[in-house]
C-alpha cells in the first residue's frame, strides 16, 4: 500500500514512533485570535493513541 501524499507532507515520525504535526490556523487572519491562542498554535502536537491505527494505514513505511 502506498503512503498517502498529503500525510507524508504534514506528519513526522519521532524516534520513539510517535507522530508529530503542526497545528493549523497560523497562515493568515490572525488578528482576531488572542495572543495565547497564537502561542499555543506554534507548538507541535503529538497524534493521540486512538488515531495511531489510521496513521499506520496512511504512512505504512514510516514506522
Amino acid at each position: 500500500m502506498k503512503t498517502h501524499s498529503g500525510a507524508k507532507k504534514r506528519f513526522n515520525v519521532t524516534g520513539k514512533g510517535k507522530v508529530k504535526y503542526k497545528k493549523p490556523g497560523q497562515r493568515h487572519l490572525l488578528t482576531g485570535d488572542s495572543g495565547n491562542q497564537n502561542r499555543m498554535a506554534r507548538k507541535p502536537i503529538i497524534v493521540a493513541k486512538t488515531d495511531m491505527k489510521t496513521m499506520r494505514k496512511v504512512m505504512p513505511y514510516s514506522f
